[in-house]
């Protein structure tokens, strides 16, 4: 009997169309922007403030951008409850689950546009700032944790403790990875400022990402690594577009993720891992030269949060199961 896999494209195939339409889909979004509404914007007030939002949001912007945001974020949490439950194994080719799963986020990035195009606001009306920047912190750390038992924390040194929550984590991140991303999604509004197309561009693969669920490009390690790093890019170039002198911070911070732990993971040769530290080391004298050395702490405060965060994380993980175990095996003896 003929497998029906066997006539769906692969997983590899798809991520390559995957990355193009993303590429189109944000040029899209920059030449559509003088079709939409351009609402009076009040003044930027400040880090805390996000600037672009409605000074009088009515009850047809809120409702579009929740509206949005919980159907989209529905039917992805939807998708990853029926994968688990029909249990699916990992494969070269596409599910047809994949198929619904990339036809439906295109359909969310067209719906998302349209309700920026007339109601213009996001979820930013009614959320704050930080709590956009704080998921996807979550999820980077995650993934720290996740990746730990595959290429180590520390320049290739693994954690024991963090074996469990790892094992935890690989579990359910799929429904906090997609929280993370549609919630971001819908938080901002789709604007084609330098800023917000570089982001949404970033969102459309990190939502691929998610899509491509059980196929062997999800687990592709080069493509995880390129998710992981592009928020070098996408911190640097942001900062950099605002005019914003802590760039540097961005830049040397994610950078630095990567030396320590993110090349690990790649089967690079011991040479070249000295190679991209030499050209960090290099790097940092150069601008810092100039910026002045006084400044050079800001390197490691990135680093320092999302590692003191896995750690964080993985504790009170590793706790938790400790504590569930504890009260299972009450239950058992009490039964007994």
């Amino acid at each position: 009997m003929m497998n029906p896999m066997q006539n769906l494209p692969s997983a590899k195939h798809a991520l390559i169309v995957a990355i193009v339409s993303a590429g189109l889909l944000t040029l899209a979004i920059h030449l559509l922007r003088p079709f939409a509404v351009s609402p009076a914007l009040l003044p930027d007030a400040g880090a805390a403030w996000y600037y672009w939002k409605l000074p009088n949001p009515d009850f047809m912007s809120r409702f579009t951008a929740w509206g949005g945001y919980i159907l989209h974020q529905v039917f992805m949490w939807g998708l990853i409850l029926y994968a688990q439950r029909s249990g699916l194994k990992y494969s070269k080719k596409l599910h047809p689950l994949n198929y619904l799963a990339l036809l439906g986020t295109l359909g969310f990035i067209i719906l998302h546009w349209v309700q920026s195009a007339i109601w213009y606001d996001g979820l930013a009306q009614d959320t704050s700032v930080f709590s956009s920047q704080g998921s996807v912190i979550v999820l980077l750390v995650m993934v720290l944790v996740m990746e730990n038992n595959r290429r180590g924390l520390f320049w290739g040194k693994k954690i024991p403790m963090m074996d469990e929550p790892g094992r935890v984590f690989k579990r359910y991140h799929g429904y906090v990875f997609a929280w993370a991303t549609i919630y971001t999604f819908w938080f901002h509004p789709m604007e084609n400022s330098s800023g917000h197309l570089v982001g949404f561009f970033y969102m459309f693969l990190l939502m691929t990402q998610g899509a491509l669920m059980f196929t062997n490009m999800h687990v592709n390690k080069y493509w995880k690594a390129t998710l992981e790093v592009f928020v070098l890019f996408h911190g640097t170039a942001v900062a950099f577009m605002l005019g914003q002198e802590i760039w540097p911070m961005f830049f040397f911070g994610f950078f630095g993720m990567f030396i320590i732990t993110q090349m690990h993971g790649l089967g690079l040769k011991e040479h070249t891992k000295w190679f991209f530290l030499a050209v960090y080391l290099i790097a940092m004298v150069v601008i810092y030269s100039d910026r002045g050395f006084g400044m050079i702490n800001e390197i490691v405060r990135i680093p320092f949060i999302e590692y003191l965060l896995a750690f964080v994380f993985a504790c009170v993980t590793w706790f938790a199961l400790k504590l569930v175990g504890g009260v299972k095996k009450r239950r058992i003896s009490t039964r007994a």
